[in-house]
């Protein structure tokens, strides 16, 4: 892989020779590398397997959230546009750090700033990546229309697809949709989301900076965010306190954040299979 790390390291501006390189978790889509040269340290994102416009539609989140000055994003130094069969690869700035004692109380309060980032409508311009799964977006008036639209009628067609979509789940899935009104109000606004908040795309850089990374942007209901951290951990009490004092939950919100889980446990169950069959259900029980 070195010769083409190297390259896409010329192509980011850094023509010295690379020192040192070494594999590095990073989820599990891609192969990841911390690499350090002459110049400077990176982190190397590459996979032969996504779409053209994977990195790049990344590359868009980062800058989008970026933007707000709210919570630290790595720089995208290069990325490219992979023809088919060839090697995809993204070039990061590599933000080495730890935590300390505060990092969760900061990350609780920039999410909230980037939460109190509001656009004009619900969704995005293009479309994205929701892990390996492409997410369609477009603009909506209607955050209603735009979650049962673009995000939970999408995984079902994903699940028909691939098998995971029998009929009682779909017809259950259907009159689900149906009923969305009921439980999602209507007075909402459209908070720029990082869109797949879990633990692992949550890091510390330099002097315990709260870091996000891999994000599936969109603009929706803050809860949408909120919902998926309290799915797989990763996130302290610290961090819901401080998050809180500037979003204080609604009372309804424990019963919606299953409403939002769902398009996750959809996303999972499309993504690695059967094994998140069971948890998909248990929300239809608990709404149909």
């Amino acid at each position: 892989m070195e010769p083409i790390i190297e390259e896409a390291l010329h192509c980011s501006g850094d023509e010295s020779a690379i020192q040192s390189s070494r594999a590095v978790s990073g989820g599990c889509i891609n192969q990841t590398y911390y690499v350090k040269t002459k110049a400077g340290e990176y982190f190397v994102k590459l996979n032969a397997d996504v779409p053209q416009d994977f990195f790049r539609r990344e590359a868009e989140g980062l800058e989008l959230i970026r933007e707000t000055n709210t919570v630290m994003v790595p720089n995208v130094l290069y990325y490219n546009e992979p023809a088919d069969h060839e090697m995809g690869v993204l070039v990061q700035e590599w933000l080495g750090g730890g935590r300390q004692m505060d990092t969760s109380a900061r990350l609780g309060r920039e999410v909230a700033a980037l939460h109190a980032t509001y656009g004009s409508a619900f969704g995005l311009a293009n479309d994205n990546y929701v892990g390996e799964l492409r997410q369609p977006n477009g603009w909506y008036d209607s955050w209603v229309d735009y979650y049962r639209e673009q995000r939970l009628l999408k995984q079902v067609e994903y699940g028909e697809q691939v098998g995971r979509m029998p009929l009682e789940r779909r017809r259950k899935m259907e009159s689900l949709m149906e009923r969305l009104n009921q439980w999602i109000p209507s007075n909402i606004r459209p908070s720029l989301l990082h869109g797949d908040l879990w633990g692992g795309n949550f890091m510390a850089g330099p002097e315990g900076e709260p870091v996000l990374i891999d994000p599936a942007v969109l603009y929706g209901h803050h809860e949408f965010d909120m919902a998926f951290t309290e799915m797989f951990g990763g996130f302290s009490q610290d961090f819901f306190d401080h998050y809180y004092e500037v979003f204080p939950p609604e009372a309804e919100y424990q019963e919606r954040k299953h409403l939002y889980q769902l398009f996750y446990l959809l996303v999972h169950l499309n993504t690695f299979g059967g094994m998140y069959a069971q948890s998909v259900d248990r929300v239809l029980d608990r709404f149909v």
